[in-house]
């Protein structure tokens, strides 16, 4: 399996442990220059993610990524609602609600 299809997003055949529904203000992010405020909501989300899940590695959708890149780096999304689902190897996937 190459580096191409691991990355192609993760599946949901794993086994959950735990689910759950959120929504996110990312107003923290307009801090930051406009070219650096997607990147740093893509970080907020993973950082949120680990700390609510208690998990070492976060992974987000692809459906999310476009989401928050959909309009440029410039102007992400304000608020975002998104399903962290952790499966039972510990591993937390963030998936549009």
């Amino acid at each position: 399996m190459g580096e191409r299809e691991a990355r192609s997003g993760p599946t949901e055949e794993s086994e959950v442990v735990e689910e759950r529904v959120c929504t996110l203000s990312f107003r923290r992010a307009w801090i930051a220059p406009m070219w650096r405020r997607a990147p740093r909501v893509v970080r907020m989300l993973r950082d949120y993610a680990r700390r609510i899940m208690k998990a070492d590695e976060v992974l987000i959708s692809g459906e999310v990524n476009e989401a928050i890149w959909s309009r440029g780096s410039g102007d992400p999304p304000r608020k975002m609602r998104v399903r962290l689902v952790k499966d039972k190897e510990g591993k937390v996937i963030v998936y549009p609600a």
